[in-house]
């Protein structure tokens, strides 16, 4: 059986969170990214669903490849809220809730729309600020939310990036 080493992950995900930010963020940025992260998808074969929304909930952008479905569209929405909610990735606040033995629902949080695991990632400006959340769904956790850190490392030129 394999050991995870949830404080490594906790760690490496806090200097992801710092180290992928942006200068400034808006719906046309929002376009390109997808755009550019959908494009990624279809290079590498990977079917996933992928939505940017604004923290208030606003899909900004959003695609779907044809083997995923609506489930996918429901663990975004719990992804997203997940990352709103804890100003947190999602595979952040799987780790830490591992460490702490804190699930959702000692936060008070509903199971039904709120899971801690990987796939959601705060888009935050350089100043600290979320501005938008990058959500993805399909592939096993961790594979989701490195795909989305792999994807904002190279959009973003960052090559110094923890794994």
């Amino acid at each position: 059986m394999e050991h995870t080493d949830y404080r490594h992950i906790s760690k490496v995900t806090s200097i992801q969170e710092e180290k992928l930010r942006f200068d400034t963020f808006n719906a046309r940025t929002a376009w390109e990214l997808g755009s550019f992260m959908v494009e990624r998808m279809y290079e590498k074969g990977i079917e996933m669903s992928i939505s940017i929304r604004r923290p208030g909930g606003c899909i900004l952008f959003q695609h779907c490849t044809e083997k995923t479905n609506l489930n996918n569209q429901n663990w975004m929405r719990r992804k997203f809220n997940t990352v709103v909610t804890m100003e947190r990735c999602s595979y952040g606040c799987w780790a830490d809730a591992h460490i702490s033995g804190e699930t959702a629902e000692f936060h008070g949080l509903n199971a039904s729309d709120y899971v801690f695991c990987g796939g959601g990632f705060p888009i935050r400006l350089k100043t600290g600020e979320m501005v938008a959340v990058i959500i993805v769904s399909n592939l096993p956790h961790e594979q989701d939310h490195q795909f989305v850190v792999d994807g904002l490392a190279d959009w973003l030129g960052v090559t110094d990036l923890p794994r």
